[in-house]
């Protein structure tokens, strides 16, 4: 089965802006102009015929003394993945509204943060920027930087006490990415997204504790397990591994 033609732009390939007709350049000046006048009357608070052609003015003025680069919207819309892409997304703000209420009411403890960077599969930007506003909604993550070139997003988020939540985290902003191409993207932006696959996560290396008991279930022999006052001072012994405010692991 031969698969559609891609005209995505993979990470590390140079950037290419698209060649539009002249009809697809006007329609996209007027959806521009429509967005730019809907923002200036929202910002004025109240409609108005003065609102209205100030807006329009200012619309006409930016347009073409700042033009900026055609985005070519070659995706199409699909029903189910919208909604499956809102009512996830809804989900996700509530457990991380939730998360960071518990951070800041709980006492002892400062909540720690990391700086990660994710590479983003679709490198358009489209994709590069709706993930990045979807991702700036979410409580408890901050946008510092987002790469068109590249597709690779820069942020800061916070409660992050191990390293496995590190590439956790970066695990669910690219299953953001891929419900996000579910709902709008094209067809090759689709494959692309279906045929990567999701980061492993970080192999643990078995405790000697665990060991052992392992081994003493195998040879049929009486487990002990350690009580929890045991477990408590094991940890206490030995610190978990944080990441620093740059990303890097240190014991």
């Amino acid at each position: 089965m031969s698969r559609p033609q891609s005209n995505v732009r993979r990470s590390g390939e140079p950037p290419r802006w698209p060649r539009l007709v002249r009809r697809e350049y006007f329609r996209n000046r007027v959806v521009a102009a429509i967005a730019l006048l809907l923002t200036w009357v929202f910002l004025w608070g109240t409609f108005s015929v003065l609102s209205f052609v100030t807006g329009l003015i200012v619309a006409v003025i930016i347009l073409v003394v700042l033009p900026l680069p055609p985005v070519k919207f070659d995706g199409r819309i699909r029903p189910v993945g919208m909604a499956k892409f809102v009512v996830k997304f809804v989900y996700d703000l509530l457990v991380a509204s939730a998360q960071i209420s518990w951070l800041a009411f709980r006492i002892g403890r400062q909540p720690r943060g990391a700086i990660v960077a994710v590479q983003l599969r679709v490198v358009s930007d489209l994709n590069v920027t709706l993930v990045a506003e979807a991702l700036s909604l979410i409580p408890g993550s901050l946008i510092l930087e987002a790469d068109p070139d590249t597709g690779v997003l820069y942020i800061h988020m916070i409660g992050t006490e191990t390293v496995e939540e590190v590439e956790a985290y970066k695990r669910n902003v690219l299953r953001l990415e891929k419900r996000l191409i579910r709902a709008l993207g094209s067809d090759a932006e689709l494959a692309l997204v279906e045929d990567s696959s999701e980061p492993e996560p970080p192999h643990r290396p078995m405790s000697k504790a665990k060991r052992q008991l392992r081994a003493q279930a195998a040879a049929g022999r009486k487990v002990d397990k350690p009580s929890r006052e045991q477990l408590r001072k094991r940890r206490q012994r030995k610190p978990k591994r944080r990441p620093d405010e740059d990303g890097e692991v240190t014991p």
